[in-house]
């Protein structure tokens, strides 16, 4: 049976619109709740592989979506790599700071797999229960994204520390960096070899970089993931998310080789349809927050957004994560209105 939303990310769009969205399973959902309630922490939430099969179940069991996105977190990987991570109720991730050489010298790709195989053991499980016509999406953190919590210890409006190190010394910076792509190239390979049928690249705090660094922390490090995995896998998918990355999206898609793009909620829809959507396949992208307040308004940008990019390849989706005051019945109604629209 043919997976829509493969074929889709592939460059082949049919009649019908896939889609599936970002953080869909999550808090919104009672039966996520219930399942969260029973483990301690969050990070051994994401390592218990029957329990995050559960959860990226759940979704599809109430909304039929054509995607299923690894439950996971982008933080596994600096986890894998020996940092300490750990999450605090109220206040989000928690890593002990990476600041100085010998921070960095304590990080290492040995034992990495065997730290995170519990997310291979989920994709795995996940290959096995999901339906023949859904396709599985692994992902993994950006570099720069990734690296912001790192040296940062926690998520930070400015990312501060992030930035003073890459400016202030780039030999330290760069080896960050040089890490982060040879993990997460080996991390995405491997969550393909255990069943998923395409990947995403999340670069969440992609914005406001100047233009310089955006090449060197942002271009050139997905182009090194891209090209590794590719490299092993040259038939899987592979969409970039360069968050409010504004005029930059164009360069991205030039530079870096993704097959597909997802587009933030500020990206406009024209500009996508003439500039991007020729080049590859465009993801998203409305407001997570017009779901929450749902009705005939999300009704009409759903249709909006479905007329906008209906001469291309186009998988509809979120421009961001649902948050977690989401009504369940108005994901619902979007879910039935994407279903039911044809090109």
């Amino acid at each position: 049976m043919s997976k829509i939303l493969l074929e889709t990310l592939r460059g082949n769009p049919g009649e019908r619109v896939p889609f599936w969205f970002m953080r869909q399973a999550g808090r919104y959902l009672p039966e996520y709740r219930e399942v969260r309630a029973t483990t301690k922490s969050f990070m051994e939430f994401c390592y218990s592989p029957d329990k995050a099969a559960e959860v990226t179940l759940q979704p599809l069991r109430r909304y039929g979506m054509d995607g299923a996105i690894l439950f996971a977190d982008i933080l596994l990987v600096p986890d894998g790599l020996g940092q300490n991570v750990w999450f605090e109720v109220g206040s989000g991730p928690k890593l002990t700071p990476v600041k100085t050489k010998a921070d960095v010298d304590q990080l290492s790709l040995t034992g990495f797999h065997d730290k995170v195989d519990a997310v291979y053991q989920t994709v795995a499980k996940l290959k096995n229960m999901l339906p023949p016509e859904t396709t599985l999406l692994g992902f993994a953190g950006a570099p720069w994204t990734v690296a912001t919590y790192m040296i940062d210890g926690a998520g930070s409006k400015d990312h501060a520390a992030a930035r003073q190190m890459g400016y202030g010394d780039p030999d330290l910076f760069g080896r960050i960096m040089d890490l982060l792509v040879e993990a997460t190239a080996q991390y995405l390979c491997k969550q393909i070899e255990a069943g998923a049928d395409a990947v995403q690249i999340f670069d969440s705090w992609a914005a406001a970089l100047p233009e310089s660094v955006f090449d060197d922390w942002v271009l050139r490090p997905t182009k090194a993931i891209v090209d590794k995995v590719r490299a092993k896998h040259p038939d899987t998918p592979i969409i970039g998310f360069p968050r409010l990355a504004g005029l930059q999206y164009a360069r991205f898609i030039a530079e870096t080789g993704v097959d597909a793009v997802s587009l933030d909620t500020g990206v406009p829809l024209d500009w996508a349809a003439n500039t991007l959507q020729d080049k590859v396949c465009v993801q998203g992208n409305i407001d997570p927050h017009l779901v929450v307040s749902g009705g005939q308004p999300m009704v009409d940008e759903a249709i909006r957004i479905l007329e906008a990019l209906k001469n291309g390849p186009h998988v509809f989706n979120l421009g961001h994560g649902f948050v977690p005051e989401t009504p369940p019945e108005n994901v619902a109604l979007l879910s039935d209105t994407i279903r039911n629209y044809r090109r």
